[in-house]
């Protein structure tokens, strides 16, 4: 039997273990063995079987291991994964079992699909995307690697999601559109235009969030300019 690591012990981390605990594979395939988190208090006063076995810099995958990732920033989730990869780590694809899998859906190694997600036909997501609870996307959609899409966020049909994309929680957005590598799409926003890289969007509709220099202060009336 394989031993699980679930990678970081974060909220996300904690989430991760019940929806592990809950999967058919548990306690026949794979056993939940702990969590790999460069804190080793991250867990205090939270009541779990199993603790922080070790940290992620000093963690050396054996031939029984078995990761599943539980990193929601994409910039962070690349950057420590791509370290374990480069050990020789093994990474589990983890779906729930209440999620509902339409027809010709491909999933990439290490992507997560938390309860409750929906994808309904014809859809590609690369390595190491998730998406939590709830969330949906149409069909013919594409979402490049590393990209996180929130719980009840709604991609739908012909989208193009670039990598290391990170859509809040209740994000839309509507058909055909595409969204460039490591854009932002803030909680509740919704998509009407094709989003340029880098960009964060932000309400209904959403248009580009734009920083003034040192002032921090941030403009969401500018136009969003995202035409192709």
């Amino acid at each position: 039997m394989k031993r699980l690591l679930i990678v970081g012990a974060g909220g996300f981390g904690r989430e991760m273990f019940v929806w592990c605990s809950q999967h058919p594979d548990c306690g026949r395939v794979w056993s939940i063995g702990g969590f790999l988190d460069e804190r080793a208090d991250t867990l205090a006063g939270f009541d779990y079987p199993v603790g922080i076995v070790g940290g992620i810099d000093d963690f050396r995958p054996g031939s029984d291991d078995l990761l599943v990732c539980a990193l929601g920033q994409p910039a962070t989730k690349r950057r420590v994964c791509a370290r374990l990869l480069e050990r020789g780590a093994k990474f589990l694809t983890f779906v729930h079992p209440s999620v509902m899998l339409g027809r010709n859906v491909s999933l990439g190694r290490g992507a997560v699909l938390c309860p409750g997600v929906v994808l309904t036909c014809d859809i590609f997501l690369d390595d190491f995307v998730m998406i939590n609870v709830s969330a949906s996307a149409g069909h013919d959609v594409r979402v490049g690697a590393w990209t996180t899409v929130s719980g009840h966020s709604d991609i739908t049909g012909h989208c193009r999601v670039g990598e290391g994309v990170f859509f809040g929680s209740h994000a839309t957005v509507i058909p055909g559109r595409k969204i460039g590598d490591r854009a932002v799409v803030a909680a509740g926003s919704v998509i009407i235009t094709h989003v340029r890289p880098g960009v964060t969007m932000v309400g209904n509709p959403a248009r580009a969030l734009v920083w003034h220099g040192s002032t921090g202060r941030g403009n969401a009336d500018a136009p969003a300019a995202m035409q192709e």
